[in-house]
């Protein structure tokens, strides 16, 4: 079973399915979320897509963004970035998607071989050396042979089994918010991005050219704000934006009205171990790099293919399966929360007081690990329907 349904989870379930697995996804929303974050897949992570069969389908759903451009306050372009620039794999990435077009395409993909459960979450779970059984909080109980956490940096399932989010969430001082607003502002193709210190405003285009996507950063070290409690972010995030330039009062007129609102911390998760007996976890709740990474959604995709790969090869034995993926994994995962380190200081708010802090290192080196720093077996000797659902051989 999955405790899951964005992107970490159903892509799991692709490649469980595809192995010859039985799957299960809880999903605690009562359907799929639409719009979200612009999400990208960089580097390996777009064979991980090719593999799976869905390239034509995830570029069919791509927002299509041409490219960059930071702006003053007048709107004057300062820098220019494109989406072809360094390979595809840049500041605008080739493969660049909604989060929920991403979800709803291994959605569509995975529907009719797998039994989805939206609406529910587990309440509970008690695992022995054969089996998981789980209680949902709708009452239905179940036994699985393994249970998978991909519920995201905030995870439920992690606090139940591995203890609670402040040993393992470790925020980078700062603060995103992003939500639709009307497109008044002539976003054609380009992503504006206007910048402060210690804060950024901006506006993406979508595929809906009659909207865009606001998009707001600002240092916020200390942070302490529910991330349920939506009003409380709205009023965060009008303080913290009170007097900045450019389109940015425009923007914050439709915060009361968009009804995507979503605001957190930019945080990432650093666990000593990402399973425990017949409980792993994937994604963001084990290794978030943070969005600031830029990665998020390759790990989550490589993380998938090889944790259903080694589990399979391992015939679906936990513990040789859990620490062979852990072993893959986490040189990969380590270059990527640095780059989401740095990506932080570089935005961190100056401090009058201190010494001038240098510039973080962004070499190349470190760059190529984060996006092709690890070979994806090919596991040709393991069962493979060729598509979810179309899998014969259940567990």
């Amino acid at each position: 079973m999955v405790a899951g349904a964005s992107i970490a989870g159903p892509a799991l379930a692709h490649w469980l399915r595809r192995r010859g697995a039985e799957v299960t996804v809880v999903e605690r929303a009562p359907e799929l979320r639409p719009g979200g974050q612009a999400v990208d897949a960089r580097g390996v992570a777009r064979e991980v897509i090719r593999r799976m069969g869905l390239d034509a389908a995830v570029r069919a759903a791509r927002t299509r963004t041409e490219g960059a451009y930071t702006v003053d306050a007048n709107g004057q372009v300062l820098e220019t970035f494109r989406a072809e620039d360094d390979g595809g794999d840049g500041y605008i990435s080739e493969i660049e998607i909604l989060r929920g077009d991403l979800s709803r395409v291994l959605y569509d993909d995975t529907r009719d071989g797998v039994d989805y459960r939206f609406g529910d979450r587990i309440a509970e779970l008690a695992q022995d050396p054969d089996g998981v059984d789980v209680a949902f909080a709708s009452g239905d109980r179940r036994r699985f042979e393994l249970v998978i956490g991909a519920d995201g940096v905030h995870s439920s399932l992690r606090e139940l089994v591995f203890g609670p989010r402040e040993r393992f969430v470790r925020p980078l001082g700062h603060a995103l918010a992003f939500y639709t607003v009307p497109n008044e502002f002539g976003i054609d193709g380009w992503l504006l991005d206007f910048q402060e210190p210690g804060r950024s405003a901006g506006l993406r285009p979508l595929p809906d050219a009659g909207q865009a996507m606001a998009l707001f950063a600002f240092a916020a070290p200390g942070l302490d704000i529910d991330h349920r409690d939506l009003e409380a972010q709205r009023n965060l995030l009008r303080e913290r934006m009170s007097g900045m330039g450019w389109h940015t009062q425009r923007i914050l007129a439709h915060l009361d009205a968009a009804p995507d609102f979503y605001l957190d911390q930019v945080a990432q998760v650093h666990m000593d171990r990402w399973s425990s007996g017949r409980v792993g976890l994937l994604g963001d709740a084990a290794f978030s790099s943070s969005p600031y990474s830029g990665q998020g959604t390759g790990l989550a995709l490589v993380g998938a293919y090889l944790l259903a790969g080694e589990l399979a090869a391992a015939d679906w034995r936990p513990e040789p399966a859990f620490a062979r993926y852990e072993a893959l994994m986490r040189p990969f995962v380590a270059a990527n929360q640095e780059i989401g380190r740095l990506h932080a200081r570089s935005r961190d708010l100056p401090d009058p007081d201190a010494a001038p802090d240098p510039e973080p290192a962004w070499d190349f080196d470190l760059i190529d690990r984060a996006l092709n720093g690890i070979v994806l077996p090919d596991y040709a000797q393991l069962p493979d329907s060729g598509a979810a659902g179309r899998a014969t051989t259940g567990r």
